[in-house]
């Protein structure tokens, strides 16, 4: 089969296609035959070879030992190993695999798919997993967030933060949204009650007070957060720009959440069935709608990444496998 593979860390023309063997399900797996796959920033930090990637993604410090790119897919079951229940061939499914997705055939763990809804496209459901999931889970268990809450959403335009303004306004939350000139109408349509431009005010500095605040960019100090919390606020973060911000998050973060009111502190999503079934309720309810901005083929996978590079994409950037465009 063919499948995406980077041989050494380096830019997006480090990718090659080859030919792989077809992967076999384990007792726990099943094997889909991919038919989409989303990229996330995460992915292309362990393909350059960013040293903190490097370290905390346990791939190798000179030479990636895992070769093959690309986590988050959608396609239909060919095959489930002996101990699986949940699915059977022919089923359509969106989730995250293991170990590659840029590949006609990927495997997967059982709990870490869920059947898709028949309302979205498999190019819809491969955007998914990863930023719906982290956008879930920094709003409702990070952020406890709760009915009538301002919230505020930085990076609203982009994969996390497009799920985000949605799942936030379907907890009944206000919610101020957080991007530049180009995607202001796009987030006031997935329903922010306010839009800011980042290029014209700044959002830790305009006398606002959020109640929570998602940021999924990462580009400011903790005492910024502080200033736009109010009195017991949360702040959820996410992205980051910077080594220096990443280690002041973690340190300072902790620090002022001990010894304060307010809540600051950075997470990672957790892939559960449980939480893939929810965000399938909520696109079959209408409730959520992926946001792709830009789709590509296999064969254009290195210019796929180069423009999530640009950290200016719109919604999730997806690749379609075209001997399963059609099926």
């Amino acid at each position: 089969m063919k499948a995406i593979v980077y041989p050494k860390y380096g830019t997006p023309d480090v990718l090659e296609i080859r030919e792989v063997e077809k992967p076999t399900p384990n007792d726990n797996q099943v094997l889909v035959r991919v038919h989409a796959v989303s990229l996330n920033p995460a992915e292309a930090h362990m393909m350059t070879g960013k040293l903190m990637a490097r370290l905390m993604g346990g791939n190798g410090l000179f030479k990636p030992k895992q070769t093959m790119v690309g986590a988050d897919i959608a396609g239909r079951v060919e095959a489930v190993g002996s101990n699986v229940t949940q699915f059977k061939p022919g089923d359509a499914v969106f989730g995250r695999k293991a170990p590659s997705g840029f590949a006609e055939y990927a495997c997967a763990s059982e709990n870490a798919l869920a059947l898709k809804p028949a309302n979205i496209t498999f190019e819809q459901a491969a955007a998914v997993p990863v930023a719906a999931l982290t956008a879930l889970q920094s709003l409702r268990d990070a952020g406890q967030i709760q009915a009538g809450q301002n919230v505020l959403i930085t990076g609203a335009s982009g994969g996390v933060g497009t799920f985000a303004v949605q799942i936030a306004k379907s907890f009944g939350a206000r919610v101020t949204g957080v991007c530049r000139t180009q995607n202001l109408e796009l987030v006031r349509a997935l329903g922010a009650d306010r839009v800011i431009d980042y290029t014209r005010e700044d959002i830790t500095r305009n006398g606002q007070r959020y109640d929570l605040i998602i940021d999924n960019v990462g580009n400011h100090s903790i005492s910024d957060y502080a200033r736009a919390l109010n009195p017991k606020g949360i702040c959820v973060i996410i992205g980051y720009t910077s080594m220096v911000l990443v280690l002041q998050h973690l340190a300072l973060g902790r620090l002022i959440s001990k010894i304060g009111s307010k809540k600051m502190g950075m997470m990672l999503a957790r892939i559960t069935r449980k939480d893939l079934d929810v965000l399938k309720e909520l696109m079959e309810a209408g409730t959520m709608v992926p946001v792709i901005g830009r789709g590509y083929t296999l064969g254009e996978v290195s210019e796929a990444y180069r423009h999530l590079q640009t950290r200016h994409t719109q919604g999730k950037i997806v690749v379609t496998l075209e001997h399963n465009s059609k099926t």
